[in-house]
């Protein structure tokens, strides 16, 4: 399996679900996004390390470090394995000198105590193809222009609605849309209903 790196482009607050948080991960060399919906304990263990603040007392996550410090393991990288029915799941890659080991986790631990090591994230060509946004640099007026258009027109209907009425050349621009004001939560709806017509 062709591993493909990603890092960390952002967190934001779910717009649609209250307590959760919008991780987006970005391709290395590459535009795709990849949006995880994560839980606010886990975006504040990721923000806090990303933001180097010193806790006053130990998180969850630094006591795994801590742990694994102890008894000589370190961890080697993150993989954001599988994606199944649109769950994601990820691994831990230990090392203890002698040998490796994989440890199952959800995506935000993984990434959350990924980065109190300093290792790097993967995933995989199907994961980033079947979930992956491609960010567009593509930002001519008309477009824009068509997209507030069309979203004034949509206002009374609930924006799952939207999403089913909407054709295709509509979703792509709602999709277009929504990368362009890094909406990434709101993409990843658009990306989902695209998928289902494929």
């Amino acid at each position: 399996m062709d591993k493909i790196k990603l890092e960390i482009l952002g967190l934001s607050p779910s717009q649609s679900q209250s307590g959760s948080f919008a991780l987006v991960l970005g391709e290395e060399y590459g535009n795709r996004r990849l949006p995880i919906i994560i839980g606010m304990f886990e975006a504040q263990a990721i923000a806090i390390e990303i933001e180097k603040i010193v806790p006053n007392r130990p998180m969850t996550h630094d006591l795994f470090k801590q742990f694994a410090e102890q008894f000589k393991f370190t961890v080697r990288e993150i993989v954001i394995s599988d994606l199944r029915e649109g769950i994601f799941f990820a691994k831990i890659v230990c090392f203890d000198g002698v040998r490796e080991s994989v440890i199952d986790a959800r995506p935000s631990d993984a990434i959350a105590i990924g980065i109190r090591f300093d290792v790097p994230i993967y995933t995989n060509e199907s994961i980033l193809s079947e979930a992956g946004i491609t960010a567009s640099s593509n930002d001519e007026e008309e477009e824009q222009e068509e997209l507030v258009r069309s979203s004034s027109r949509s206002t009374a209907r609930s924006f799952g609605d939207q999403l089913k009425n909407a054709s295709s050349e509509e979703l792509q621009r709602m999709l277009e849309e929504a990368l362009g004001n890094e909406e990434y939560e709101r993409a990843a709806k658009i990306r989902d209903e695209m998928s289902k017509r494929n």
